[in-house]
């Protein structure tokens, strides 16, 4: 009995950080990671940090994106 409650909780713990993460867009280094690993084998992965700069640079100079705000 305890092993399935315990089960059953941490399937709904594991949902909802999957949830939260997809929402939050924290897990698109993830996927642009696994993206370069899988069809670019020779590009270098970059960090995480360069990665988020990457995106800032691109959206920034989006002009559908209009104003930024902050």
């Amino acid at each position: 009995m305890r092993s399935a409650l315990y089960r059953a909780v941490s399937r709904a713990g594991r949902g909802l950080r999957w949830y939260v993460r997809e929402l939050t867009d924290e897990s698109a280094y993830d996927r642009y990671v696994a993206h370069v690993r899988q069809d670019h084998t020779d590009a270098s992965v970059p960090t995480r940090r360069e990665f988020e700069r990457m995106r800032t640079v691109r959206q920034e100079a989006d002009p559908r994106q209009g104003f930024r705000c902050c």
